[in-house]
């Protein structure tokens, strides 16, 4: 460990924002990680159930969805399930505010890796600058400099490359990162749209339609009834 520090001590001061830098990339990481984790881990389970209970009572289906807000899928699924006999336009738009509601929620993290992915390699450049500085300042050209002269240039140098490469591994870590996560509210963005549209689809055959229908029938009855002819 001491290794480290000393290696790290090395690079200057501008190792400090670097280090900090990739204390955040590793705390995004983890803090997304577990998140997702734990979304890809029951939403299948979920978005199942739910559709399965909402072809026989909607009011089951809003119970299971509503055991399962703690993820997103579950709050996404229960937003138009908790809605009173609603319009099937009524309905689709519950759905999309709280899909986009998620989204905004499953994107944390990601101005932060962004951030990092820029500023971090102009760090170590900046680290290249101030090495390079430094080397020079303890250049004695053609004045045959003494080792320590030598010594100090050659820290200047090592500054220099160290900064540039941590901010390198930072950047790339970062972008790694980010590009997972993207890839992951891409995939979660398709899913919900096909949950969404099922859930829907089920909505309408199942209870809309069919109320319509008995609504419509109902209509027909009252004023359908038989004429009795009178007599002559």
């Amino acid at each position: 460990m001491t290794t480290v520090f000393d290696f790290l001590a090395r690079g200057g001061p501008v190792m400090v924002p670097i280090m900090g830098c990739s204390v955040l990339t590793i705390a995004t990481a983890l803090e997304r990680g577990l998140f997702w984790t734990k979304l890809l881990k029951r939403e299948r389970q979920v978005v199942n159930q739910v559709l399965e209970a909402s072809r026989r009572d909607l009011s089951q289906a809003a119970a299971i969805a509503a055991q399962a807000q703690d993820i997103p899928i579950g709050r996404f699924l229960l937003a138009p399930l908790r809605l009173k006999q609603p319009s099937p336009e009524t309905f689709r738009l519950a759905m999309e505010t709280a899909g986009d509601r998620e989204f905004v929620k499953m994107r944390k993290g990601d101005k932060i890796l962004e951030t990092i992915v820029a500023v971090a390699p102009l760090l170590g450049l900046l680290g290249t600058v101030t090495g390079l500085i430094a080397t020079f300042s303890n250049l004695n050209i053609g004045g045959g400099g003494t080792g320590e002269q030598a010594s100090a240039a050659a820290a200047g140098i090592g500054e220099a490359l160290i900064t540039t490469a941590a901010g390198m591994v930072v950047a790339i870590l970062a972008l790694l990162v980010f590009r997972v996560m993207v890839s992951l509210q891409a995939q979660q963005i398709d899913y919900f749209s096909d949950a969404g549209n099922e859930l829907e689809l089920i909505y309408r055959q199942y209870w809309y339609e069919p109320a319509l229908l008995a609504a419509d029938q109902a209509h027909r009855g009252e004023f359908s009834s038989p004429v009795s002819a009178e007599p002559r």
